[in-house]
């Protein structure tokens, strides 16, 4: 299945794990950015933003789960986002945490906090809709994670 067909299935989980894969890109862009931010108190949230990016990466691509090193444990907590309500959730409570960065004042976290809610939206929308979660074979979805090992 190629990108455009796994688009056009219309399966919202789709959707949201490439609106993931670019919630990665850019929490880790406005995660750096913020770092030199003037009020202090942001670098919480640019740290927080930080670091979920990695957690989106293994959350979003599973091949990276066989061939990065990591612990028994790490991979357990992962694995626990395997459903879109769960995912819906996970998203949803990261976009919380970036909304809440404008208490202490306007900064580019919001751009991340829109597309985690983003995200959040697609796969609430796939579980609502009671459409089973899709990984995209481009990203190391269903068959291919298996061929590795």
């Amino acid at each position: 299945m190629t990108i455009a067909e796994e688009f056009r299935s219309r399966n919202f989980s789709i959707y949201g794990q490439w609106t993931g894969v670019i919630c990665v890109l850019l929490c880790f862009a406005v995660g750096i950015a913020n770092l030199i931010s003037l009020p202090r108190l942001i670098w919480i949230f640019s740290v927080i933003c930080l670091i979920s990016s990695f957690v989106i990466i293994f959350v979003e691509i599973p091949l990276l789960l066989r061939i990065c090193p990591t612990s028994s444990k790490f991979d357990t907590f992962i694995r626990r986002f395997e459903t879109n309500y769960m995912r819906a959730a996970f998203y949803g409570i990261l976009s919380v945490i970036q909304w809440l960065s404008l208490i202490f004042g306007s900064s580019s976290l919001v751009a991340a906090a829109v597309f985690l809610l983003l995200a959040a939206l697609f796969y609430l929308l796939a579980g609502v809709k009671g459409q089973g979660f899709v990984g995209s074979k481009t990203l190391g979805g269903h068959g291919v994670a298996q061929m590795i090992v």
